[in-house]
């Protein structure tokens, strides 16, 4: 550790963002980072503790805590305070393909896990990897491998979603030839087209494909294998295959008026704008539109906020957001000790902004959509909520949520957002390939592995373990790649 007393001389610090009046009139990343010599000194907070749970990815109370990808975190902390770049970007690649991904959209399971936060302020670990891995496209350590020795192995990787993009870059680097098969017009699955460009510029991710595709990685895109057809031609092609298609199938609502025109699943909200903006600068009627609208979203996850400030971004005349569950805490409490994750209090970068716009928080605790309601044409015109509440069953113990009588309110809403969650993977491509689901619609494996019922045929990430973290869909596709490697050659150095 080079600087020993680092947590105690220095007070955690964190980029700064651009106020929410201003960045809302764009779609670009708005935060403001720290200068090298600052993020030098956020590093030296680090103590290199004996026990560094940040990135022990240990299970406590069904939760994961610290990093799922067993970041090498103190290591690289203590380069980054040592100004060596290079050394802490190649310690930092050893065990996360995508560096710039995770430092932007990854909720920290590092930080929850931090020492220093057991009696302080968390070392600033996440922004720490931002300035590892983009000091490192800048200084040019960040290139292309040509040199790869090619083993004659083919292999298939069906979506190019996080997992599907970390399965495929590193087989790549192990000498097989892969091809990447998406279903959309653009590489990137969930990166590009679940996550808004503001919180994760597209450029980033269009950075890193032409990287892969220069080490040899090939790219099919508007490739949907929804049929035996395709799915028996690709697995008679290759020596093996990687289903990575996500956990896509929304969750609906059985609602009164739920057939209103006015609601639109969230994934596809955002998919539109995302679309509009790379292919057409946002031109009119090219997306789903919240201007001067009233916008209702269900929902209490980072879909959700997406969902607020991208409408806050389109001119919505207001925005709700709902969700089932009551106010988180702002701090842990004793059921919740370090060093295990909980979910605290924060306004997000959505919640700023419609604060910021419409001067209240959007969010509404403890209430669920009792009936949408429709004008005489068919389109939504209003949203009448209830609150709900938990209540234990006397003989099970267990609780769940009820709806309480004669707390129904009405709300103006043009537009409705579904930001449920997702309830497991697209059933077309599991029967198209003849794989097995389990019983929340996830692709069923081998009990600890990612080999399916099928010969050949594994899967990883969401399609595997259903709705997750961007970090586990990377740890999912380079675990997947490491068995694919050895059920071709026998043993795996990966």
């Amino acid at each position: 550790m080079g600087q020993n007393l680092g947590f105690l001389k220095y007070r955690r610090k964190t980029s700064q963002s651009e106020e929410p009046l201003d960045r809302i009139k764009h779609y670009h990343e708005f935060h403001l980072y720290l200068s090298n010599e600052e993020q030098s000194e956020q590093a030296a907070r680090c103590m290199e503790c004996g026990v560094p749970y940040c990135q022990s990815a240990m299970e406590i109370n069904g939760r994961t805590t610290g990093c799922p990808l067993n970041n090498l975190v103190p290591e690289w902390n203590d380069l980054l305070y040592l100004r060596k770049y290079e050394e802490a970007y190649k310690r930092l690649r050893k065990t996360n393909n995508f560096p710039e991904f995770t430092s932007r959209v990854c909720p920290a399971l590092c930080e929850s896990a931090c020492t220093c936060g057991l009696d302080g302020e968390a070392v600033s670990s996440h922004e720490n990897e931002f300035a590892i891995i983009e000091n490192a496209y800048d200084m040019g350590y960040v290139k292309a491998r040509r040199d790869i020795p090619r083993t004659g192995k083919k292999i298939a990787v069906i979506g190019s979603g996080p997992a599907g993009l970390a399965a495929a870059d590193q087989l790549n680097l192990r000498g097989h030839s892969v091809d990447v098969y998406e279903r959309s017009d653009r590489p990137g699955g969930l990166l590009m087209y679940g996550i808004p460009n503001m919180k994760l510029e597209k450029k980033v991710i269009d950075r890193r494909i032409r990287i892969m595709e220069k080490e040899g990685v090939n790219f099919l895109t508007d490739q949907n294998i929804n049929t035996k057809k395709k799915a028996d031609e690709i697995i008679s092609r290759y020596d093996a295959v990687i289903l990575c298609c996500g956990a896509s199938k929304p969750r609906d609502m059985d609602v009164e008026g739920r057939d209103a025109d006015g609601i639109y699943f969230a994934v596809d909200f955002l998919t539109s704008t995302t679309k509009a903006l790379l292919d057409t600068d946002m031109k009119e009627g090219t997306y789903i539109s919240a201007e001067g609208k009233n916008v209702v979203i269900v929902g209490s996850g980072d879909t959700a906020n997406d969902c607020v400030g991208t409408a806050v971004r389109h001119g919505a005349k207001s925005v709700m957001q709902m969700q089932r569950h009551g106010k988180p805490p702002v701090f842990r409490d004793e059921d919740h000790p370090w060093p295990e994750y909980v979910n605290l209090f924060k306004n997000d970068y959505g919640q700023q902004e419609a604060i910021a716009v419409y001067g209240k928080d959007p969010r509404i605790y403890g209430a669920t959509v009792n009936r949408f309601i429709k004008d005489d044409a068919g389109k939504l015109s209003a949203v009448e909520i209830i609150n709900v509440q938990p209540v234990k069953d006397a003989k099970t113990g267990r609780s769940s949520m009820q709806t309480v009588k004669g707390t129904e309110k009405i709300y103006p809403a043009e537009i409705a957002l579904i930001a449920a969650g997702f309830t497991g993977t697209e059933p077309e491509v599991a029967k198209a390939f003849g794989v097995e689901l389990d019983g929340r619609t996830n692709v069923k494996t081998v009990s600890g592995a990612y080999r399916t019922n099928r010969d050949k045929v594994f899967a990883a990430g969401d399609m595997r373990r259903g709705q997750s973290l961007v970090v586990w869909a990377i740890k999912e596709g380079r675990e997947a790649a490491k068995e694919v490697d050895m059920f071709l050659n026998g043993y795996t150095n990966l």
